[in-house]
């Protein structure tokens, strides 16, 4: 029991020190041009992605339109 609850809070420690250090570079979060934009349907934004495939999938939505 003793093993767990010391990596628990390892694990909580960690978790904290990530949210501290996204709270001081004054970043937000955001979500790469993968996931749910690759499912139809779902409107997705490729502006802030440089990847390719993310031009890709712009071309093949403004020929669809």
């Amino acid at each position: 029991m003793n093993t767990f609850l010391v990596t628990f809070l390892v694990f909580i420690l960690f978790v904290a020190a990530m949210a501290v250090g996204v709270i001081f570079s004054n970043r937000k979060i955001k979500g790469s041009c993968g996931g749910l934009n690759n499912v139809d349907g779902l409107e997705g934004d490729c502006l802030l992605c440089s990847n390719k495939t993310c031009e890709k999938k712009k071309v093949v939505l403004s020929e669809a339109s």
